[in-house]
């Protein structure tokens, strides 16, 4: 029976011109068509932001990865610098966003002065930069001076354990008010920026303030 049916589907292949394995072969490529497209769907799935509060007057959505950093943590991390409004990073210590008050004391909000100032700041920091995008953009009704952009920093070869080159991703933006601006920085390694660079972008978008 089995070689009956089988011996009448190759005949009716061959009588269109279709061999038995063409048919074999068309019915596996669909089905493998099929699974590619449920793939990138389930790859695509965006990361769950979480509304939190940086400081009064502050909120911002973060991924569950992102913890708030104690006090402690801070100062061993950022010890010559001012405390930070919210520090927050992943238990690895390898993604961070943080939230700052400029130490820059703005006489006014000229956007297109601050912008250049803040451009030529994050370029004095690296030694190389691969600027991604940059602009100024309405926030929830705040607009902000944003950079994202791919950073390294050559290693040292006079430092023991600190001879190879530490590449970045990072999208920072500020809001500039008279008197100060509040600068929003997020943080990864290079080869995690795939996964974490729609994150960012989210996270930027989210940003409000009162």
């Amino acid at each position: 029976m089995i070689k009956l049916e089988s011996s009448l589907l190759q005949t009716a292949a061959n009588l269109t011109g279709i061999s038995l394995i063409s048919i074999i072969f068309n019915t596996d490529m669909k089905k493998l068509f099929l699974a590619a497209l449920l793939i990138p769907a389930v790859a695509w799935v965006p990361v769950k932001l979480i509304k939190t509060k940086v400081a009064e007057g502050i909120t911002v959505s973060l991924p569950r990865e992102l913890k708030r950093m104690s006090p402690e943590d801070i100062a061993t991390r950022y010890p010559s610098v001012r405390a930070p409004l919210g520090s927050f990073s992943d238990l690895d210590r390898l993604v961070d966003f943080n939230v700052n008050i400029s130490a820059t004391q703005w006489p006014d909000t000229d956007l297109d002065l601050a912008k250049k100032f803040f451009r030529a700041g994050i370029y004095n920091l690296y030694d190389r930069i691969e600027m991604i995008s940059e602009g100024i953009v309405d926030v929830h009704k705040k607009k902000f001076i944003y950079f994202e952009f791919e950073s390294r920093i050559n290693g040292s070869k006079f430092k023991i354990g600190d001879q190879q080159a530490v590449f970045h991703y990072t999208y920072i933006q500020y809001h500039v008010e008279p008197g100060r601006a509040l600068v929003f920085s997020f943080s990864c390694l290079k080869d995690q920026q795939e996964q974490w660079q729609p994150t960012a972008r989210a996270i930027m978008k989210s940003v409000k303030m009162k």
